[in-house]
């Protein structure tokens, strides 16, 4: 199934850009799936199993590399942005 998922992050820190910069390159690593960033948030779109999985490993990943963050998310299923 198709999804679109949209994350926002807001990192606890007061240098905040580099962090979120961090997270977005991240998500840009994975394959298959369509990212567009923009100003407030990165859209995803590609397969449901895809996107989770890239969700579920980049938070942990940040967790750990970043510290603590806030992510707002919507997930549209069956649904293709753009």
């Amino acid at each position: 199934m198709i999804m679109t998922a949209e994350i926002t992050m807001y990192p606890f820190n007061e240098d905040f850009k580099p962090k979120i910069k961090a997270y977005i390159k991240k998500l840009a690593a994975s394959d298959g799936l369509k990212i567009t960033t923009y100003p407030t948030c990165t859209v995803l779109i590609g397969d449901y199993d895809d996107i989770m999985d890239v969700v579920k490993e980049s938070i942990a990943w940040s967790h750990a590399e970043l510290g603590k963050s806030v992510f707002i998310t919507k997930f549209l299923p069956g649904y293709e942005a753009d």
